[in-house]
């Protein structure tokens, strides 16, 4: 019998529409594609936040730019260190500024936005040695910050990849960890997985685009590093986890593949899938009304990791 798939989400079909349009980012040189990546979210009207702070922390290669966004609660709360997702390429503090945000608010929660280092010219493991950085320092930084001592990671695709990573070393420093967000993550450079092919052409996150950006960012280094391959590493006694995937993204079965692997070893994991939704739809939420939800849906279950006390989902009864 044939199982029918869920439908894409008919206003993310028109989104793609537009997309198809324009030049894919591998036909361009970082600099520019970074450019356009940017454009892209221009104009987007922001959630409103309590309050935001640009601040300057010492990275291993140099100081590093964060952002550091506070809800209308009253603290102290959890800190969320949050890594942007781009294939470690492209992407920065303004480009995923709505969904630092979207943390901060429903989550309610101090989030520290970080601007790591952009690949070719700062290849494997420049970003994951600046993510490391970061979250040691909010660490160790968390009550000057307005946190209570709770410390957790997020991110989106390649942001997920570095979450993944500090939470491994975190685990193996002794350092606590109150969570693990991980948003359509790459969590496998060693494997090809059926979502590659089912959804890698037409939904945004093309395979060509892939392989520009893991060419820039591994170069030579070993894929299965579980700093570039989190679920080659050891996975015992990680933070509770939330995963998070979509049914047309290329990186779905990764996600999921990740998900069952933290379940194996025993970590308390909540997987979240979303029907009907692309990669990169954390960022869609104004495009969308099904992204919207999905959003809120996440950063809920989020929450719920982070102040134990569940939150009615929106739109659920």
């Amino acid at each position: 019998m044939t199982v029918a798939m869920p439908p894409l989400d008919s206003q993310i079909a028109d989104l793609l529409t537009l997309f198809a349009k324009g030049q894919p980012l591998e036909s361009f040189d970082p600099p520019t594609a970074r450019a356009l990546y940017r454009a892209l979210g221009e104009g987007i009207p922001l959630p409103p936040v309590g309050s935001v702070e640009s601040a300057v922390i010492p990275g291993p290669a140099g100081d590093l730019d964060v952002r550091i966004y506070r809800p209308t609660t009253q603290g102290p709360l959890p800190t969320i260190v949050m890594f942007h997702g781009g294939g470690w390429v492209v992407g920065d503090l303004d480009t995923h500024e709505d969904q630092a945000r979207n943390l901060a608010t429903i989550c309610d929660a101090v989030v520290v936005a970080v601007d790591y280092r952009l690949a070719p010219e700062n290849p494997f493991p420049a970003a994951c040695d600046d993510a490391l950085a970061a979250a040691r320092w909010v660490s160790d930084n968390a009550a000057t910050l307005g946190g209570d001592g709770r410390v957790a990671v997020a991110g989106d695709s390649a942001g997920g990849n570095l979450s993944a990573a500090v939470a491994q070393v975190f685990r193996d420093e002794g350092r606590e960890l109150a969570g693990q967000l991980l948003i359509y993550p790459a969590t496998d450079m060693t494997s090809g997985y059926p979502s590659y092919a089912e959804n890698g052409h037409g939904y945004f996150l093309e395979l060509p685009t892939m392989k520009w950006f893991s060419d820039h960012y591994v170069g030579d280094a070993d894929r299965a590093d579980p700093r570039l391959s989190p679920i080659k590493g050891n996975l015992e006694g990680l933070a509770p986890a939330v995963v998070v995937t979509a049914e047309f993204d290329p990186l779905r079965d990764e996600g999921i593949a990740y998900a069952k692997a933290l379940e194996s070893f025993g970590v308390p994991t909540t997987y979240h899938h979303c029907d009907g939704l692309i990669h990169g739809f954390f960022a869609m939420g104004h495009h969308s009304q099904a992204a919207q939800l999905a959003i809120e849906e996440t950063c809920a279950l989020f929450r719920t990791v982070l102040h134990g006390d569940p939150e009615l989902i929106p739109g659920r009864p």
